[in-house]
């Protein structure tokens, strides 16, 4: 089932729990709800996680730890599927965020250099920040809506297989041979 092909993944709740990054949260985080695995949770987790790992910033996890507190939803997965963009994913999809931006507003794509400095991005802000805002917050919202919708259609068939297994089973046992 696939219930037990993401848990099989996801740390440790105790751990998560004791890193330092989520101590700001306190007590919200004795919160069962953020800690079971049920269908509601985990389409809220995709929704959660997906949305923030196309928000270029720093500490993604920490604000889908966040998030995930506010809507109730599995923590660990929230915060793991921000790994989404990680350093090898990152260029490559914050550039198509930033061409998806710039082609809804109508902007040229600026060329990006590959030496990207702080001095470069400073002086490009300007220019690059608002389509590559705009994209990634059109990507990430289509993503989200796109990973709670198919969470929640994949259970619904896990579950109606797993019935449809166990009845298949109770039949196979009572039937004479």
């Amino acid at each position: 089932m696939a219930k037990n092909l993401i848990k099989k993944y996801l740390p440790d709740t105790e751990k998560i729990k004791q890193h330092p990054s989520l101590t700001i949260f306190g007590t919200l985080l004795h919160d069962n709800n953020l800690w079971h695995f049920n269908r509601r949770s985990a389409r809220g987790a995709f929704a959660v996680g997906l949305f923030v790992a196309l928000i270029p910033m720093p500490f993604q996890m920490v604000l889908a730890a966040a998030l995930a507190i506010l809507f109730r939803v599995n923590l660990p997965l929230s915060a793991a599927l921000v790994w989404l963009t990680n350093p090898l994913t990152m260029g490559p999809i914050f550039f198509i965020c930033y061409q998806l931006g710039a082609l809804i507003l109508g902007h040229p794509a600026h060329h990006v250099e590959s030496q990207v400095s702080l001095s470069w991005l400073l002086e490009s802000l300007d220019t690059l920040g608002k389509p590559f805002l705009l994209g990634s917050l059109i990507i990430g919202s289509t993503l989200s809506a796109l990973g709670y919708v198919l969470v929640d259609y994949f259970w619904c068939w896990s579950v109606k297989k797993a019935w449809q297994n166990r009845r298949q089973q109770r039949q196979d046992q009572t039937d004479p041979d």
